[in-house]
């Protein structure tokens, strides 16, 4: 059956509906693809209309964002800066230094950095921060003791300079990390020659300690002795050596061996016992 006027128009009437419908719902798929922003991991992502920074920051993931505003991804994750220069120390001599830097840039003061800084903050404010620390803290120390006890000491006070430096344009240090450190030649050989000389003399010390102690330990024990003998030579007297002697003589007169008794001379007359079996 032929189609008629009418039923053409209505065709063309749904067709023409449908077409409104499908292409209002490609819009408001594309506008919602538009209107959302992935912040991806370890970052934040700072929102600008028009240019303008507008105070909001975006959490890691898929944020909700109207199609006029824009957003910039900044890095909140913990970043390693490097640093190999040559520092003078307070003699003035000059050393090469390898220090590290670790640092993140705090989630709150991202939107703060970005519009008053960039996003190239390392080297606009980290870098220079970090090298003006390491020749101020440097500078004030001698390198003999960079070389040796005052390590710590120096990186402490470096980590102490560069964290309020950085903390007030809102990036957070870490810790400051002294890797390595490489005086002149002839300076770090005469260190190494007193740091030995100065082992060999605690150790000379040591031995003098030692035989100290073992001289005084010989000599408690020998007065100990000497002690010993005069308290024992007090206590022996003539009659108790005559009483002994007594003692003697009647225990051999009561033996069954045979036995010869041989009066002593003298004042005491002990006798003297001769042959035995």
């Amino acid at each position: 059956m032929p189609y008629s006027d009418r039923d053409a128009q209505d065709v063309l009437a749904r067709n023409a509906k449908y077409g409104v419908l499908l292409l209002a719902l490609l819009l408001l798929v594309i506008t919602g693809a538009c209107s959302t922003s992935c912040v991806s991991t370890g970052h934040v992502g700072v929102v600008t209309r028009f240019g303008k920074v507008t105070g909001r920051v975006l959490t890691e993931g898929v944020n909700f964002v109207p199609p006029v505003y824009s957003v910039q991804d900044m890095s909140v994750q913990t970043q390693e800066l490097k640093e190999v220069s040559d520092t003078p120390s307070e003699e003035g001599l000059i050393f090469k230094l390898e220090v590290s830097l670790l640092y993140h840039l705090a989630p709150a003061t991202a939107g703060t950095v970005y519009q008053t800084i960039g996003s190239g903050y390392k080297d606009t404010v980290v870098v220079p921060i970090f090298r003006s620390a390491i020749r101020a803290t440097t500078s004030a120390h001698k390198a003999a003791d960079l070389y040796s006890v005052a390590r710590e000491q120096v990186q402490e006070q470096m980590f102490t300079m560069v964290e309020t430096a950085l903390a007030a344009r809102g990036i957070i240090a870490e810790k400051v990390l002294l890797r390595d450190m490489a005086l002149p030649p002839s300076l770090k050989q005469s260190i190494e020659e007193k740091q030995q000389a100065e082992q060999a003399s605690q150790k000379m010390q040591f031995t003098i300690t030692k035989e100290t102690q073992e001289a005084d330990r010989k000599r408690i024990e020998a007065r100990g002795i000497a002690d010993f003998q005069t308290i024992v030579t007090q206590g022996i007297s003539d009659k108790l050596l005559e009483w002994k002697g007594i003692e003697a003589t009647l225990e051999l007169a009561h033996s069954q061996n045979a036995k010869v008794v041989v009066i002593g001379a003298g004042k005491s007359g002990l006798p003297l016992i001769l042959g035995q079996q």
